[in-house]
């Protein structure tokens, strides 16, 4: 064998070691597939929850802003009101498939808590917010936080089309909502009270969400 040949040959040591290598490289391969199995010591079952919305059929659905007008946590007591927002989300007229009454409900976006949910007065009146075209101001007994207050909304729309929609739907639902409550044929004549009972209903109604966090996020 010339000088060449034996330099080109690997050493006898080398081709041991490489065959060692192999098949401890296909043991550590054999070794990281496993096929067990391991049953979890608690079953957990699924649970169905329900929003309070199953028993009734939407008839306008917009994505808005809301505000309200009060006094902030801080400014609590003092008699010192201002416009605070109070989440983004849709804004969703409800009518009752069973008794047919009516309330608008509100969630804020991605934590689905609730914002406003109110029975549909006849004798709410949508006002443009400091003269704009895509914003309504109204006052209502909210029930929101799990109990009656009577609350300052404010709804802003992206514009003045979509604005002008959400207050047609508005208007066609309250005088749903006062054949409902009153009567067709004598509308009005109790001075709202049957709609002062439908707001009282609204505590009646289970809304997921009523029992998250109270405190509002102030701007």
């Amino acid at each position: 064998m010339s000088e060449e040949e034996k330099a080109a040959a690997p050493a006898p040591a080398e081709e041991e070691t490489k065959k060692e290598e192999e098949p401890k490289k296909e043991e550590a391969a054999t070794e990281e597939e496993s096929t067990a199995t391991f049953e979890p010591v608690v079953k957990l079952e699924e649970v169905e929850t329900k929003t309070g919305e199953e028993d009734e059929e939407c008839l306008h659905d917009v994505r808005s802003k809301c505000f309200i007008f009060g006094e902030t946590l801080l400014d609590k007591g003092t008699g010192k009101k201002t416009w605070r927002e109070r989440g983004i989300g849709q804004a969703r007229i409800l009518r009752h498939r069973e008794h047919s009454r009516i309330r608008i409900l509100m969630r804020q976006e991605k934590t689905m808590k609730v914002i406003m949910n109110h029975a549909v007065d006849p004798r709410i009146k949508l006002e443009p917010n400091a003269g704009s075209d895509r914003s309504w101001v109204w006052s209502a007994y909210d029930f929101a936080e799990g109990e009656l207050v009577e609350t300052v909304f404010a709804l802003r729309f992206a514009d003045s089309e979509i604005a002008s929609a959400f207050k047609e739907k508005f208007e066609e639902a309250q005088k749903e909502m006062e054949k409902v409550l009153a009567g067709e044929d004598n509308p009005g004549e109790d001075g709202g009270a049957a709609a002062d009972e439908a707001a009282e209903a609204l505590a009646a109604l289970t809304t997921s969400g009523d029992d998250d966090d109270k405190k509002e996020e102030t701007e």
